[in-house]
């Protein structure tokens, strides 16, 4: 994956996110999901989640996917990529690949898919609601489109 176009973002398995076998009990992932796509709002368009919300708009989750490819086990330490795969001016989907630092190795991948709301849950249009962020996620996706 080309760095140019994902935002990182790395911390360490608690023994709490594990099982009795210490491996990464799978609902974390989305946790995870989440933590990756707030601090990329964060990191490349300058504003919290809490800004956006601050503004008017929601971005709940319809959608999700993951594949695992490897456990992530207690002490881990790991690193989460997320990406825009799809934006449009009502929808938006994000895409993540999470490795473990050491080796490199990729653990999980996935999307969330989401539509941007009013908080009354309305879709919104988000280029009419907050343009600045609009425009830089669209070109962060561009990035992504190479």
């Amino acid at each position: 994956m080309n760095p140019a176009f994902y935002h990182t973002y790395q911390l360490r398995v608690r023994y709490s996110e594990t099982d009795q076998m210490q491996i990464v009990y799978h609902a974390n992932y989305l946790t995870w999901f989440e933590l990756g796509r707030t601090e990329y709002i964060r990191e490349v368009a300058g504003i919290s989640y809490k800004g956006v919300e601050e503004k008017g708009v929601l971005l709940p989750v319809t959608n999700a996917t993951l594949s695992f490819h490897s456990p992530a086990r207690y002490d881990d330490e790991i690193e989460i990529r997320t990406f825009i795969e799809h934006i449009t001016p009502i929808r938006m989907n994000f895409g993540y690949e999470i490795y473990r630092v050491n080796d490199n190795k990729l653990l999980v991948s996935g999307k969330t898919e989401h539509v941007f709301t009013n908080p009354q849950i309305k879709p919104i249009r988000l280029p009419k609601v907050i343009p600045e962020l609009y425009s830089c996620l669209q070109a962060e996706h561009e990035k992504y489109l190479g």
